[in-house]
């Protein structure tokens, strides 16, 4: 007499590389924001050199970054700028410190927190300056 066994049960397909893993979220982070900082600094200097070619355009596109909309971007920049500083001397303690990958976790919400205290300043003052003529 045979039995039949039942099929095993499909494993459920992954949407992502990502295991939710701190760790691995953090690293992403830093990459995003490392790129966000790239594109900004080439905008940047790309502007700055405009004033060479052209004052008067240079002049009017100073113009368009007195916006609400451009304060907001700058505020997240400087989120951007934070978080990646933050990390990165979290990364550097990983690498060069001898207990570094043994608190690797620790140091991270260390970071997280940090860097929330201080973006939360540093957007409250952006804020009150876009919010008030000074």
């Amino acid at each position: 007499m045979t039995t039949i066994e039942a099929p095993a049960p499909a494993q459920p397909k992954r949407k992502t590389l990502y295991r939710g893993d701190p760790g691995m979220w953090s690293w992403a982070l830093h990459r995003i924001t490392g790129v966000t900082i790239f594109f900004f600094l080439f905008v940047h200097v790309l502007d700055t050199a405009l004033v060479r070619v052209n004052p008067v355009t240079y002049n009017q596109i100073i113009e368009t970054y007195k916006s609400p909309l451009v304060a907001l971007l700058e505020m997240g920049l400087v989120v951007c700028v934070l978080y990646h500083a933050l990390n990165g001397v979290r990364v550097i303690l990983i690498d060069f410190w001898s207990q570094g990958p043994r608190f690797q976790k620790q140091m991270l919400w260390i970071v997280l927190a940090i860097w929330v205290l201080v973006s939360a300043a540093g957007v409250g003052r952006q804020f009150y300056y876009l919010l008030t003529e000074h």
